[in-house]
Formats: structure tokens, sequence, C-alpha cells
């Protein structure tokens, strides 16, 4: 392990992340490589009087961390079992790491669209990926998680050692110590059925209405959802995209591939598209094929509405806020949820709102004009709002919109406390 101070060579490198709107303004950075290392920095931590961060990819990093930050991006270790079907993840592996392993069994985590982003972070905070209305949240799968205390001691945290924390951890993520490892369940999907069709400006209002009627009777084994996005005209971004706030219709189906291509015909009827590619594809190629977010550091400000509707009359007002007459350029997106993230766990957890039905996250570059933006559009959707999704908090706001109900949240204070 090494201890960086400001001014330290490589302290800069180690305190940045994916997110690069905010800096942080620890005193020292422990960079880690195990479990023991992370003992030792909490240990250093309560002799010098100072508050714990913790940082493996910076993608969700929201508040600086001012006392001591525990960087954990070197322990990237995957170690799978096939015939249980579980992994085990070290604190900083990246869904690329586990997709890596997990492809060669023919097994699938409950990864996202982002292969970059940490997986311990991404499950312990709900985790809506390309299997989510098939098999649920991440959280729900999560079966032990290995975590130093305040005190620096080394517990292994399961149903029946910790049901308490077990519970919080799945959830509710953050605030109750540092996460060094945890054990996921895998499931037998090799591959899936999907990609995605590319609308012109002119037809977002039809393609938000047709989503949202389409969405009314897909099977579970469908997971989708519909970006909004300015393209640049620049190079790099496919021709025909050069330009222009386009509608992507993301698709993943877990099951046969011509029911699948039966699935997305209806979709077709929306209108001409600019761009369409579905197939087969493998499971550890699945989101960067079909999503293709940016990969690079930058920054980034947004929010969530998770929704208990999205009535077909909002799509004008939708597209009016976000679309290409919007004050500031917004990247909007619209998951389909339900099926198996509406019934709680075989083992409850902390996730909370599982009756919304539509998820609407809002990007931006960051500043008080973008701000302003985004609650425009958020008050819009306001009297179906149900809350918010922990994994995709972007920005120093004020938690207008909970992350939890009242119950959840009084019972994740008082462990915390």
């Amino acid at each position: 392990m090494n201890y960086l101070h400001p001014g330290d060579p490589g302290f800069d490198d180690e305190a940045a992340g994916f997110q690069t709107a905010f800096r942080h303004e620890a005193k020292v950075i422990a960079a880690v490589e195990n479990a023991a290392d992370v003992r030792a920095a909490v240990h250093y931590a309560r002799e010098q009087g100072l508050p714990v961060s913790v940082q493996a990819t910076g993608h969700g990093f929201t508040t600086p961390a001012t006392g001591l930050l525990i960087s954990t991006r070197r322990m990237r270790g995957v170690r799978v079992d096939p015939e249980k079907k579980t992994a085990w993840l070290e604190a900083g592996a990246r869904w690329k790491d586990v997709l890596a392993e997990t492809a060669t069994h023919g097994l699938a985590p409950l990864s996202g669209s982002g292969p970059g982003v940490g997986a311990v972070s991404y499950s312990l905070g709900g985790g809506v990926g390309l299997l989510a209305r098939r098999f649920g949240f991440a959280a729900d799968h999560v079966r032990r998680v290995e975590l130093v205390d305040h005190n620096g001691d080394l517990l292994d945290v399961t149903a029946e050692t910790h049901p308490e924390l077990f519970w919080a951890l799945r959830g509710g993520r953050s605030g109750f110590g540092v996460v060094t490892g945890l054990e996921i369940a895998l499931f037998d999907v090799p591959a899936i059925y999907g990609g995605g069709m590319y609308f012109d400006t002119g037809l977002l209002p039809a393609v938000v209405r047709g989503f949202r009627e389409w969405t009314e009777s897909v099977p579970e084994e469908l997971t989708s959802s519909l970006g909004m996005v300015p393209f640049p005209d620049v190079p790099g971004v496919p021709e025909p995209l050069r330009g222009r706030h386009a509608a992507h219709l993301r698709l993943s189906y877990s099951g046969d591939p011509a029911a699948g291509e039966r699935l997305i015909a209806p979709l077709r009827e929306i209108g001409p598209r600019l761009l369409e590619k579905f197939g087969e594809i493998p499971f550890d190629q699945a989101a960067r094929t079909i999503f293709s977010e940016p990969d690079t550091p930058h920054a980034y400000y947004g929010d969530t509405a998770l929704l208990s509707d999205f009535p077909a009359d909002l799509a004008d007002r939708l597209v009016e806020l976000t679309g290409p007459e919007a004050p500031v350029g917004l990247v909007t997106d619209l998951r389909h949820l339900g099926g198996a993230l509406s019934r709680p766990p075989a083992v409850p957890n902390a996730v909370s709102h599982r009756d919304a039905r539509y998820q609407l996250m809002v990007l931006s570059g960051p500043g008080a004009e973008a701000h302003e933006a985004q609650e425009a559009v958020f008050a819009a959707v306001e009297p179906w709002t149900l809350g918010r999704a922990l994994n995709f908090a972007y920005g120093d706001r004020p938690p207008v919109r909970p992350f939890h109900s009242p119950e959840v949240a009084r019972r994740l204070a008082a462990l915390r406390t």
C-alpha cells in the first residue's frame, strides 16, 4: 500500500476518476491492493481523526473527499465458480473484468450498460442491467459481502452472520464500512438477441409514444430503454447521426432470436430509421454493442425519477423540455422497469420503489443552467414520481426526491448511526 499526500507524484492521478466535474480535496489517499491494506488504512484514519471515503472508478463521484480517500482501483480480481454459478469480485473490479471471466463459462452477471463501471458499487446500489426484467436488481443476487467496518475489523457479511447489515448493504450501498469484495450469482445466458434503432428528430414524440405503448405488452425476457441524444457533428459519430438529436431504442432479449425479431417488429412501424442493427450478441459484448456509451472520462451532471407511469400525453412535453429546443444539451433515458424488478427477492434488501414502471434519467454538462433545465423535466413528471435511483445521481444537488421509502430510509439511518 502507498499513502499519497497533496503534491506527491501520482496524487492527482489517483484522485481522478471517470467523473471530471468535481475534484477531491483529500488530505491523504491510500492506494490499497488488498483487504489487509484497507484495514490498515481505516486504522490510520481513526488515529488521525479523518473521515473515510472510497473510490474505485469514480463514475458516481458526487461528494468530494475531504479526509482519507481509499482508492480500490488496483483490487480488480475476479474468481468464477462455474458449478455454483457464482463469482467473487474484488472491490475495484469493473464489469469488463467480470465479463471476461464469466464468458468463458457461458454465464452472465447482472451487469449494466457500461463495461467500465465498478461492479461492486453498481451491485450494492441496486443495479438495473440488460437482464433486469427477467432476473431483477443486481442487489437481489448478492450472496456475500466482505467489509471492513469502522473499527478496522474484517467482516464476512451474509444473511446468517449479520442479517441487518446484509439487508442494508444490498440497496443502501454506502455508509456502513469499506467493501473489499462480494459474491454474486451468475446466470445461464451466454448470448442475447438485441441491438438498437435510431430515429430522426422529427419522430421524437412518436417514438416516445410508441415505446410507451409497446412496453405495455412485452415479456419479462425483454429489457429495453429509449435514449434521446444530441449527437455532435464530428468524426467518430456515424454519419447518419452527426448533428442530429436522435432517438435511440435499445433492446435486450434473453429468448429465442426469432421471437425477439417478432417482438421488435411493431417498433419499425413508427417510421424510417437512420440506423438499425439487431442480432445475436455474446453477452460479454452486449452492453458495448447495444449502448455504445462513451468510455472516456468527462464532466456530467444528472439525476433520475422513478415513475409509477409515463402517460402517453407526456411525450410532447418531454421532447419540448429535452429535445433540440431545450436551453442546454440534454441526454434523456427512459428505461422500462417492472417484471422481476417489481418482486421482492428471496432475501429482503433495502432496494425501494419496486412498483416503479419506468426510470427517467436526464444528463448534461454541469452548471446552473443545466441544473435548471433538468429540474424543469423532473417537475413535469412530479405527479408520477416515486423517488430516485441511487446509482444514477450525478452532482452535488440536495436530494429533493428520496432514494428510499420512508421506512427503509429510517432503518438505514439508524444502522449507519
